[in-house]
């Protein structure tokens, strides 16, 4: 009589990789969760020793503001609404900006990766282009554009196309250039390259181009309302600072900080939709 063959005992799951999807979802929860809770503490100790410098150790509460004084203007600006209006005139600009500097900077970027000599022909007005103060394109923008909603959307565009450009094209570079003598020798195209190889290996850099030029479209238009402005964030610090009203420039920091991680957090959402496979594991 035969023996039954005995199966080897499968091994212990590690504690990350060998888990179902459930399970790794909860621990990725779990631990968003701690990284939030400590976040949150070290900016309750951060406005905890604020307000203790300005009420008893000495700081200079008109100089510097304190967080009860700040949150008291804070509500004065929602309840009167006018926080409301600043933040939605200065979300517009920021958005388009954001969306059409990105637009114009990926497709460039992405379409010199066809020519190289091209790509070394323009690198140097690009370089140019970027080493430019976007406060000294305001004037320029104010002039071509006037005072209203286009200079600022000029501002915005411009603070973001230069490092668009220069990430998709680092990207597209960055392909494994195997894989692209591999479609080659299967008889790919060129565009049959890019679409199927270039374009999705590119969208990692894209995407970590889109999170960088929050803040940069968020800057250029804040500068471009304080070159010439009737509304909008910007508007609000600049006149705020010249009242010297200190705890009202830090309410619309605050609001305008609050805006750029909403429109962060946007980005992190799309990114989260199109390439779902880059958090499977995080």
């Amino acid at each position: 009589m035969t023996t039954p063959a005995v199966l080897p005992a499968p091994s212990r799951p590690s504690r990350w990789w060998g888990q179902p999807r459930t399970s790794r979802q909860r621990l990725r929860r779990r631990s968003m969760l701690q990284v939030a809770l400590c976040q949150l503490l070290l900016l309750g100790i951060v406005l905890g020793l604020w307000e203790w410098g300005t009420q008893g150790a000495g700081v200079n509460a008109f100089l510097f503001g304190s967080p009860s004084v700040i949150a008291a203007q804070l509500l004065a600006m929602v309840k009167d609404g006018s926080i409301w209006a600043d933040a939605w005139v200065t979300g517009l600009e920021t958005l388009g900006g954001f969306v059409l500097g990105n637009l114009l900077g990926t497709v460039l970027g992405l379409s010199l990766w066809f020519s190289r000599f091209i790509s070394r022909v323009v690198q140097p007005f690009v370089l140019a282009l970027g080493s430019v103060p976007i406060v000294a394109l305001a004037p320029i923008a104010i002039i071509w554009f006037g005072t209203g909603f286009a200079s600022k959307l000029a501002m915005a565009t411009l603070s973001v196309v230069v490092v668009a450009l220069v990430v998709a094209y680092k990207g597209a570079l960055g392909v494994d250039p195997d894989q692209v003598n591999l479609m080659r020798s299967l008889g790919a195209s060129r565009r049959q390259i890019f679409r199927l190889l270039v374009l999705p290996a590119s969208l990692t850099d894209i995407f970590a181009g889109l999170k960088l030029t929050v803040g940069f479209a968020l800057v250029g238009a804040i500068v471009g309302e304080f070159m010439s402005s009737s509304e909008g964030l910007g508007h609000a610090i600049f006149k705020a600072g010249s009242l010297y009203a200190i705890s009202k420039v830090f309410a619309a920091l605050a609001v305008t900080v609050a805006l750029a991680l909403v429109l962060s957090a946007v980005v992190s959402r799309v990114e989260r939709a199109l390439l779902p496979w880059r958090h499977d594991f995080n």
